[in-house]
Order: structure tokens, then sequence, then C-alpha cells
């Protein structure tokens, strides 16, 4: 099994966001807040995605001190709407994984779609898998289940925890559904208002 993930920051602030400091191990992590308040930003930020303030750690190693490519490829972010750019579903991605389409409900067949064809719901499934053929150590996502019927939603969900499980791998996800975020466990942050901006806050463990 590989070692435990650690992401560590120090300082972290972005937008409205006030400076975030905190410590995420192994496990999920849930992340929710009103319209407005950051969520999305604060994932970009940890990503280097986003222009922040503050210092960031992966297994002891600061973010500034990475090349921005190798720290997106290990604190990796699923966006709620991500792009595609080739002809086909299959020049997406870095190596192709049968078990992981079977796995998200998805055929074989989909390494030769056009992304033109995707639903909404395929898109996020297809985003998904893309992250998890690079194994990230930490893995962020936006919404990954906003546009997906229960039975897809429960297997998302079921191959994210076997994927934190096997990787011993930290993954922050964005949810506003209090019941998913009850069923997947573990640690609930919480933005909430504070003076000019918003706070993060441990709302639950």
């Amino acid at each position: 099994m590989a070692t435990p993930a650690e992401l560590r920051l120090e300082g972290l602030q972005v937008g409205r966001l006030e400076p975030v400091d905190l410590r995420l191990g192994p496990g999920i992590t849930t992340l929710h807040g009103p319209s407005g308040s950051g969520k999305t930003l604060f994932l970009r930020a940890l990503a280097d995605l986003e222009p922040h303030a503050g210092r960031a750690w992966l297994d002891g190693r600061e973010q500034a001190a990475l090349p921005a490519h190798l720290w997106r490829r290990r604190v990796m972010l699923v966006p709620a709407e991500a792009h595609w750019w080739g002809e086909r579903v299959g020049d997406h991605f870095a190596r192709r994984d049968d078990r992981l389409l079977e796995a998200l409900g998805l055929p074989v067949a989909a390494w030769g779609w056009s992304p033109a064809r995707l639903s909404s719901g395929e898109r996020q499934r297809l985003a998904l898998a893309r992250a998890l053929v690079l194994e990230p150590r930490a893995l962020l996502l936006d919404e990954p289940t906003a546009n997906l019927d229960a039975h897809s939603r429960e297997r998302l969900e079921d191959l994210v925890q076997d994927y934190r499980t096997a990787r011993n791998a930290i993954v922050l996800w964005v949810s506003h559904d209090p019941e998913q975020r009850a069923r997947l466990g573990g640690t609930q942050l919480a933005l909430r208002p504070s003076g000019q901006g918003f706070a993060l806050h441990v709302e639950a463990a």
C-alpha cells in the first residue's frame, strides 16, 4: 500500500477567503458553503491554478519548490466542467484503463467516442477517470455528481472510495448534498460568512 498522503496549508488565501491553516490526511473530506463563497476558487488555489497567498506542502514538499505541472499532477483538480480538445475521448488519457470505464458504467467503446456526443453526466464520469489514471496523491472534486442519476452517483462514490483506500490518497470533495456528505463520511468543512469574506470551519469529523 502507498504511504499515507499529507497536504498541509499555511495561510493560504484566495479571493474573499480568509487565510486557511489546514492539514489533510488520507480519506475523504467534504466541503460546502453558499454560492459565491469561493469553493471552486479554493480548489483551484490548492491545485496551483489560481494566484494565491500562503504556502502549501504535499508529503513534505512545498508547492513553490515544484514545477507547476508536477504539483498539478499530484494535487489534481477535477472541475465541474472539464475541457475536451481531442477528436476522441481516448486522446485525453495518459493510458487507457477499461476497468475504470466499466466501474463508472461506461462501455469500452467510449474510448472512440467524440467528446461532442457526450452528455454532461458522461463528461463528469470520464473527467474523473482521466484524473485517476494519473494516480494523484490529492484529488480535488468540484461537485462531481451534480449531473448524475442515483445509480451513476453510487458508482462514482464507490470508485472514489476504493481509490482513496488503495492509494492512501486525500480526497477533497465539494458537495451541496448533506445526505451525500453523510454517506462519504470523514471530515466536513464549511465556508461561512466572516467579516467581509468567508472563513473555513471544521463542521464535523
